[in-house]
């Protein structure tokens, strides 16, 4: 079996370092906001090159902390809208409406999957106080163009960063370009923690502050509390193995785009459709792209995904059903997203990491090569 994510081998790598760590942490009897935590925080905020990195619980906590903070800042008021890409993991709009604030989700660019950046202006009224944007996939999503529009509309630009560290624009990496931004560490992301973990970068010193305050029951001196706040704080074990991972993110990003770019270059089913992405022989040295996930389309989803099971090749959907057909945002059941319900209805990721074996994906090249729609699942040579 092809897996599509071993994170077993993945951590493996640096298992004497991370079992180093841990003891130490151990050792020390010292396991919440401690050296390890501010360690990692400002190795963190010093690789993303902004002036501060807050470490919280998770990536969910990252965002609505952030918006959290607005609030108690007196930037954002409850009610007031904030545009996010439809197209998106469904925690980008929860941030937004667990704070009482109202996603505009606006549809992406087919090429990129990310927000389409030319239709946000128009998605813009007197009631609109931020724009997220979410760089999907791993790719950076950023222009110039988006930061005027910030600028003329006196806009808060939020970067959900939860798949993209290390991703660069112009030099700058993602995490830096807006306001704020929010991490995720969640295993199985490009630095994964081995359980929940997350993060905040900014430059705005007094934000950081108050996500800081309020991930500690909203809380600056102990019980002594300003803040309805939440428990949302990276403990010492988390903040000690991603200062480790973190040393070697940009060598297995890197790797990341070796396989992608082998993916872009070998993969020639024309039923298939690829990222795109410049050539595939620049995808190598291309850091506009960390490549969290390899993302291909297919309008028979289902029986390719079936063909590739039975290879032994695991895949996912990442994802299935978009956030305004979930349950959950049943209020939104109204609304007409044909370009986002056509990418999840077509997207299926490929095994990607960077401990996937040259042998590994040529067979999954092979594979998909040698599927048709008519004729289904071939034997891969």
């Amino acid at each position: 079996m092809i897996k599509f994510l071993d994170l077993k081998e993945i951590n493996n790598q640096y298992a004497d370092e991370l079992k180093q760590a841990v003891s130490e942490v151990i050792d020390s009897g010292w396991y919440l906001l401690g050296e390890r935590v501010a360690r990692f925080e400002s190795n963190l905020a010093l690789y993303t090159g902004v002036g501060n990195a807050v470490g919280v619980g998770n990536g969910l906590d990252a965002l609505r902390l952030i918006f959290r903070a607005y609030i108690e800042a007196g930037v954002m008021r409850q009610g007031d809208e904030v545009i996010v890409p439809a197209n998106t993991y469904i925690a980008s709009v929860l941030a937004i409406t667990h704070s009482g604030l109202r996603p505009v989700l606006v549809e992406p660019d087919i090429s990129t999957y990310n927000l389409d950046l030319s239709l946000v202006e128009r998605h813009i009224t007197e009631r609109t106080r931020g724009i997220m944007v979410v760089h999907l996939y791993g790719r950076a999503c950023w222009s110039e163009e988006l930061e005027a529009i910030a600028e003329k509309y006196n806009l808060r630009i939020v970067e959900d960063n939860a798949q993209a560290i290390g991703a660069k624009w112009r030099g700058k990496r993602t995490g830096s370009f807006g306001d704020a931004a929010a991490l995720s560490f969640y295993p199985g992301k490009n630095l994964g923690a081995l359980g929940d973990a997350g993060a905040v970068t900014t430059n705005d010193s007094e934000l950081a502050d108050l996500v800081r305050a309020l991930g500690n029951y909203g809380s600056r001196e102990k019980y002594i509390n300003e803040f309805k706040g939440f428990n949302s704080r990276l403990d010492e074990i988390q903040a000690a193995c991603l200062d480790v991972k973190l040393r070697h993110l940009d060598a297995e990003n890197r790797k990341r785009r070796e396989v992608a770019g082998y993916y872009c270059e070998h993969i020639t089913n024309p039923d298939i459709i690829l990222p795109r992405f410049g050539k595939p022989a620049d995808i190598i040295e291309d850091e506009g792209n960390v490549w969290h996930l390899f993302v291909i389309r297919a309008s028979d989803r289902e029986n390719l995904q079936t063909c590739l099971e039975t290879r032994g090749i695991q895949t996912l959907i990442h994802y299935p059903v978009p956030p305004h057909q979930q349950q959950a945002y049943a209020e939104m059941r109204g609304l007409s997203l044909g370009v986002t319900e056509k990418i999840h209805r077509e997207v299926l990721s490929l095994p990607l990491s960077p401990v996937l074996s040259e042998q590994d994906v040529e067979y999954v090249v092979a594979a998909i090569n040698n599927y048709t729609r008519r004729h289904g699942c071939v034997q891969a040579e």
